[in-house]
C-alpha cells in the first residue's frame, strides 16, 4: 500500500505493474504498458494510491 503525503510522491508504475505489463508483452498484448498495467491495478482495487490526508485513503 501507498503511503504517499501529496501528489508528487504518487508513483504512475511500480515493480508489479512491469512484470504484468511484460507478461501481457509476451502473450501478444501491445498496447499495455507499466503505466496503463498500474492504472488498472487502481481501478480493480489492487493499489491504494489515496494520499493519507484524503477521506477516502482509511476507507479503501
Amino acid at each position: 500500500m501507498t503511503k504517499a503525503r501529496g501528489m508528487s510522491e504518487l508513483l504512475t508504475q511500480d515493480g508489479a505493474s512491469q512484470a504484468m505489463s511484460k507478461d501481457l508483452k509476451k502473450r501478444g498484448f501491445k498496447f499495455c504498458g507499466p503505466t496503463i498495467c498500474y492504472a488498472f491495478m487502481e481501478a480493480v482495487g489492487m493499489i491504494n494510491d489515496h494520499v493519507v490526508d484524503c477521506h477516502r485513503h482509511g476507507e479503501v
